[in-house]
């Protein structure tokens, strides 16, 4: 007789963070590895898959985030985020389960490439997702990433609706351009459903990681202007959309 496998989850950080990972206080878990290599990425640590991480069983996991819940105020709960979530969509969906089934509130970010969504939503209940280009190709060329599963899963979530936000990373030089305001707004009328969009402008907070891994950070003249970022936001809510910060 087969003896039963045991869940694990691995991830490359832990701890709380408040209202910028889903409502509330939140228990955050930073998951390892991710299908694309976004030049620009915050936490480039987690990029590679078989990067030593810390790994967990599903048990302790759920004891550690019912052991926190009286710190999980104004709505909070757990969040995962990453790295990439959906890579390891079997364990995240049993934990889901197990979190849901304590009461706890659930959420997580991802880039929605890997079409595995559908497993998950009966146990979700808040979606951050993030858009870095509108077109195909170039999201290809800079990120390895593409807009197959984006499309796939919004039509499974169209089924069974979650509370979402679509995040756009905003890249001087990358997708910033007049015509990547309209392109960004075709694409997202074509999903269906309902979701908020929240526009984030550049930063530097990798910077010092990828210098750290001894990486070369290639991104030069990447910041956004105010005007750019205020303009992406009008156009945005004059298509309909509702556009929060």
């Amino acid at each position: 007789m087969q003896r039963a496998q045991i869940m694990t989850i691995r991830y490359f950080q832990k701890g709380f963070n408040y209202s910028q990972d889903g409502p509330g206080n939140r228990l955050v878990y930073h998951l390892q590895g991710c299908n694309w290599h976004c030049p620009w990425c915050s936490n480039p640590e987690g990029m590679d898959p078989a990067r030593k991480a810390q790994v967990s069983e599903l048990s302790a996991m759920v004891q550690e985030a019912v052991s926190c819940v009286p710190m999980m105020i104004e709505g909070g709960g757990v969040t995962l985020t990453g790295g990439e979530v959906l890579l390891q969509w079997e364990a995240v969906t049993q934990f889901l389960c197990e979190l849901r089934a304590a009461g706890i509130h659930t959420a997580i970010e991802s880039n929605l490439s890997i079409p595995r969504l559908d497993c998950l939503l009966p146990y979700l209940c808040f979606l951050m997702c993030d858009c870095k280009h509108h077109d195909s190709a170039t999201l290809h060329r800079i990120t390895g990433g593409s807009l197959d599963g984006l499309r796939q899963n919004f039509s499974a979530l169209a089924a069974h609706p979650v509370p979402t936000i679509v995040r756009i990373p905003l890249i001087h030089g990358f997708n910033d351009a007049r015509q990547d305001i309209e392109g960004f707004i075709h694409l997202f009328k074509e999903l269906p459903g309902k979701f908020s969009v929240e526009i984030l402008p550049y930063h530097e907070y990798g910077k010092d990681k990828w210098k750290k891994l001894g990486l070369p950070y290639q991104m030069q003249d990447a910041f956004v202007s105010a005007q750019t970022l205020q303009s992406f936001e009008a156009a945005f809510r004059a298509a309909g959309f509702t556009v929060i910060h």
